[in-house]
């Protein structure tokens, strides 16, 4: 097994240090409280997406109007909830609603209007995130710049820089979080958001197109795709269950064109309808019975420039499924997982916390573009979910990560291959993703406290499982730590005996064992060793006799040892 950087221990050390609710270690030895495992709860929504194919010039050339149309008015729209800030309330919402209403339609203006609150309360969620993590960076600082130099830490607390030099880079890097920490705050105090449409990260790279191997047409064509609106939410009781972008069971797409481009319909009552057909492969059939039945349905058609194609995505909410009980979801053992940065450690175990069977990995590549990342996580969790169908479990027990406040350099220090991991491991999506998927599989995820798995598995786990032919690493063991823990037991592999007689007279002494289990600690032994109650022989033995005498006595004691067998029979 190939050795790699140890995402688990990232993930617990990470997580140690910025959950909100739980105490830290504090100097005396003692560890922190671990919270109880808990089923997570299963999806609310569903989206499926298809492609829309054999699309016209002409049909191409409509939505690329439509879509540059809306968006500057969601643009605009943003511009001024902006400006609203928190003075915002349901009178301006309507008064937004009411312009935009002139220029589209009513239900296209009530689309805009509401991704545009949704987009600024995403932003505001944002915007409070960062605060806490420049308020955590100040307080790292601060604590560290009254330390002497060179001081050690104690109790999870760092210690002092190391030299003169270091203090005064760290006091001038304190000096700019302070500046920028006020600035923050004054905007949030303030409902001041700064949203740019089309995100952040493309609109910089106009200036570098050179570096990231763009012309000036190609990073054009990026930048309208994702500026554009085309998404009209689903209203029940309408035909279909969206009035706005209406997809029959045949699959014919139809949309309601906006005032300003009414000109350009082909179809009565100003709408425009396609020449691409669609036909949802993946959840098709519940598709049919909401749109059969009138219930609403949201759709979104995108482009997708670099592949020049377009999509339709279909979006619905779903009745949440009634979550199973913690003991019902383990009765027939769980799936413990680890998480790491390149791969998933998976370990079957029984309901009495024993593994089974062989550990199984399933790796993925955390690089490239954002697409690849999520199909490579979508491809391991496949993997992972037809194994534990296949093992029988009900459940799948995984850490409850959470690495809100963990990425500064301020925390960490000089480990910038930490930091990096700890940034780029998928913890939100990878759970999101896993608990859809789990629940179409028909599986529970146990979320678990995270706290001193991989320690503790490793400690108690690893080198008890590893054979000549068997290597068991530190996040395998860490799986088995998880499961256990999801299980309800604890995660050393056995507790102390009792303390007279060492036998089980009071109590059993093993966690795995049931009070149906051999009462006896150790096994019986061999049938060709003597009784423990036979005579001792004296006086001298030649070879022959003592030879004689050792297949008599060995006689003996197998035919007292089978004949209650034999009677029995």
């Amino acid at each position: 097994m190939s050795r790699t950087t140890s995402g688990g221990v990232a993930a617990e050390t990470a997580t140690r240090h910025t959950a909100p609710a739980r105490t830290a270690r504090p100097p005396g030895g003692e560890v922190r409280p671990v919270a109880a495992p808990f089923v997570a709860a299963g999806p609310l929504g569903v989206a499926v997406r298809d492609r829309l194919k054999g699309l016209t010039a002409a049909d191409e050339r409509v939505l690329r109007l439509i879509g540059v149309h809306l968006g500057s008015l969601a643009a605009r729209d943003l511009k001024a909830r902006c400006r609203d800030g928190l003075e915002h309330d349901a009178d301006r919402w309507a008064a937004r609603k009411r312009e935009l209403t002139g220029v589209s339609s009513s239900r296209w203006a009530g689309s805009i209007t509401k991704a545009t609150h949704d987009q600024w309360a995403l932003a505001r969620h944002a915007q409070h995130a960062h605060v806490q993590g420049l308020e955590a960076g100040v307080r790292t600082l601060e604590h560290r710049l009254s330390q002497p130099l060179g001081a050690r830490g104690a109790g999870r607390a760092p210690g002092g820089y190391r030299s003169r030099r270091e203090w005064f880079a760290k006091s001038r890097r304190m000096a700019a979080l302070k500046d920028r920490l006020t600035c923050e705050r004054a905007d949030r105090d303030a409902g001041i958001v700064h949203v740019v449409r089309g995100g952040t990260r493309l609109a910089r790279t106009r200036h570098h197109l050179g570096d990231a191997g763009l012309t000036e047409q190609r990073w054009r064509e990026r930048w309208e795709a994702r500026r554009s609106f085309l998404a009209a939410d689903g209203e029940s009781g309408k035909r279909y269950g969206n009035e706005t972008i209406r997809l029959t069971p045949g699959g014919q797409v139809s949309i309601r064109l906006p005032a300003p481009l009414a000109s350009l319909a082909n179809a009565p009552h100003g709408r425009y309808v396609l020449a691409a057909r669609v036909a949802f492969r993946h959840r098709g059939t519940e598709w049919a019975d909401r749109i059969q039945a009138d219930r609403a349905v949201a759709y979104r058609i995108h482009h997708d420039p670099e592949r020049d194609r377009w999509y339709l995505t279909a979006s619905w909410q779903r009745t949440p499924a009634r979550t199973l009980p913690l003991q019902a979801a383990c009765a027939r053992g769980v799936v413990g997982v680890d998480a790491n940065a390149d791969h998933l450690a998976a370990w079957r175990l029984d309901p009495c916390g024993n593994p089974i069977g062989d550990p199984h990995r399933f790796d993925y590549t955390l690089t490239g573009t954002s697409t690849h990342r999520d199909a490579q996580i979508r491809h391991a969790l496949t993997r992972l979910l037809h194994w534990a169908l296949s093992c029988g479990v009900a459940a799948i027990a995984i850490e409850d990560l959470d690495f809100t406040g963990g990425k500064t350099r301020e925390k960490h220090g000089r480990r910038r291959r930490f930091r990096q991991l700890i940034s780029g491991f998928p913890t939100g999506k990878l759970k999101a993703r896993l608990v859809s998927m789990a629940a179409e599989a028909g599986l529970a995820v146990v979320a678990v406290d995270p706290a001193y798995t991989t320690k503790w598995g490793a400690r108690h786990w690893q080198k008890p499982l590893r054979t000549p032919r068997r290597e068991v690493s530190r996040h395998d063991a860490a799986s088995i730590a998880i499961g256990r823990r999801a299980l309800g037991h604890p995660i050393r592999r056995r507790t102390a005996p009792p303390p007279a007689h060492r036998s089980d007279e009071q109590g059993h002494r093993t966690a795995q064992a049931r009070p149906g289990a051999r009462e006896r600690e150790g096994t019986r032994p061999p049938l060709t060793e003597p009784a423990h109650d036979a005579p001792s022989r004296t006086g001298r033995r030649t070879r022959e006799t003592s030879a004689s005498n050792t297949v008599r006595d060995t006689r003996s004691s197998r035919s007292r040892h089978q004949m209650p067998l034999l009677h029995t029979e």
